[in-house]
């Protein structure tokens, strides 16, 4: 069974594997070498800032920038970019007012690799493309000496992120963030000081879920259609090894259930939830994953070793657990639910606390509840004498100005200097990789025990190869 696996994971390899696992023992950079390139920016200067995905999320987290020098934006599809801009109606919607001006001044790029061979003016690189880029772009912006955002998942494998985490601390004077908004939020930020600080005990259990996916998945590859004249479809493809034509359930927003080009619900959402039980009990990467699921999307049997292009998009629900043998307060479990699947109400919860069912994380204590929402928000401690232990517990962690909707800005003041950064790489990447293993061990079809220190799964030696992937010629990380 396990050579079907490996032989069914389309754009996953054991060869793909030993090319990502030599990066993790080092990037090929000399030491400083990116930090040597970084033009010095002082409290009162200007970033240059370029886009590579401009439209959709792209723009949103952009719009936050406009007070800033937008220098160049890269994008497979202006069109896209341009209706992120206006209403249904074709009108430039007020707040895209700035945006719009911007972009109109900034140089267009379709590839950013060449925008990145053209222009030597750029400080700062915001991400916001499908998954499957987020690596290639990030690390070509960091090898230049370029201050990065990625939105989240930062990477779309295991590998990745571990690449992205070494070039980071190789260039310690690159300002990186990963784009999980929650991460700045004040209510998310009390959830980790009422955590820490004991208001519900020591916490053995934590439950997460999401209403997600709000996308196709679970379902087969549609036929393809003609592109519009808008798309590049190629550049589109980028480092996804997969001859697959145009269609719009891939582009745009729905790429996220395409196994090629996303990661799924946990991908998506992880970031906003896992967060912060993650940074609240730091139990270090987790020992032992297991992710149960409704049916692959596909045409055939997902273990068809013939057919390996029938695992074409995630299915629609599951559920991953996790155990961290290794957290420092005992063992820890922790489940993760998608597709509306919500863990049971607890017998004490009161009547008047609601499990929103969008998503939410709930944290069991030996001495109480505490109850979020997606992003860390309207947190609410359950039980009296947990209310009252809370209500003594003082404020320890900084709070970011404009808190969840001032994340962008965080990055830029952090590049000035001005601020601590809030996600950045060396929080974000073990995150990342915490989610990607459920994602891992969707793949495996089993539970994947893993060594953390080594970045090997140990109990499933062909399971390694989803650690990594293979890339499109030309597009190699």
């Amino acid at each position: 069974m396990l050579n079907r696996v490996r032989r069914s994971r389309a754009g996953f390899s054991r060869r793909s594997l030993l090319g990502g696992a030599a990066a993790l023992g080092g990037v090929t950079l000399l030491p400083g070498c990116a930090t040597a390139q970084t033009r010095r920016i002082g409290p009162n200067d200007r970033v240059n800032v370029a886009a590579i995905g401009a439209g959709g999320k792209g723009a949103d987290d952009m719009a936050q920038l406009t007070g800033e020098n937008i220098v160049a934006i890269a994008d497979a599809d202006y069109g896209r970019v341009d209706r992120s801009l206006r209403d249904r109606d074709g009108n430039v919607r007020p707040e895209r007012d700035a945006l719009k001006a911007a972009y109109d001044k900034a140089e267009r790029f379709d590839d950013y690799r060449r925008m990145f061979d053209v222009r030597s003016d750029i400080d700062a690189v915001l991400i916001a493309t499908p998954d499957h880029h987020h690596a290639l772009a990030a690390r070509m912006a960091m090898e230049r000496g370029l201050h990065v955002y990625v939105q989240k998942p930062l990477t779309y494998t295991v590998a990745e992120s571990r690449v992205l985490a070494d070039l980071a601390a190789a260039n310690p004077g690159l300002v990186t963030q990963m784009g999980n908004q929650g991460h700045s939020s004040d209510d998310g930020r009390r959830v980790v000081e009422l955590i820490r600080g004991g208001a519900i005990g020591k916490v053995t259990d934590v439950h997460v879920w999401t209403n997600r996916p709000v996308w196709p998945q679970g379902v087969a590859k549609p036929d393809a259609q003609p592109a519009p004249d808008s798309i590049d479809w190629d550049l589109w493809l980028g480092p996804a090894n997969v001859d697959w034509g145009y269609h719009p359930d891939y582009a745009h927003f729905n790429w996220r259930g395409w196994v090629p080009f996303g990661t799924g619900a946990l991908g998506d959402m992880g970031a906003h939830l896992i967060d912060f039980p993650v940074w609240a009990l730091e139990p270090g990467l987790p020992t032992r994953v297991e992710t149960r699921h409704t049916l692959w999307g596909g045409d055939d049997d997902p273990w068809d070793a013939e057919r390996p292009e029938v695992l074409t998009s995630y299915p629609l629900a599951s559920t991953t657990h996790y155990e961290f043998a290794n957290a420092p307060g005992g063992p820890l479990a922790m489940t993760w639910y998608d597709g509306g699947l919500m863990p049971p109400t607890p017998h004490n919860l009161p009547a008047d606390v609601v499990m929103n069912p969008e998503g939410g994380v709930m944290f069991v204590g030996e001495d109480g509840l505490l109850l979020h929402e997606t992003y860390g928000l309207n947190p609410v401690v359950v039980g009296e004498a947990a209310q009252a232990r809370a209500a003594t517990i003082a404020q320890s962690l900084p709070r970011i100005e404009g808190g969840r909707r001032g994340h962008e800005m965080n990055w830029i003041r952090a590049i000035r200097g001005q601020e601590e950064i809030s996600c950045p790489f060396d929080v974000g990447a073990p995150l990342n990789e915490t989610m990607l293993l459920g994602v891992v061990a969707m793949h495996a079809e089993r539970p994947i025990e893993y060594d953390g220190a080594a970045g090997r799964i140990t109990n499933l030696d062909a399971a390694n190869a989803l650690l990594g992937r293979e890339y499109r010629p030309g597009w190699e990380l």
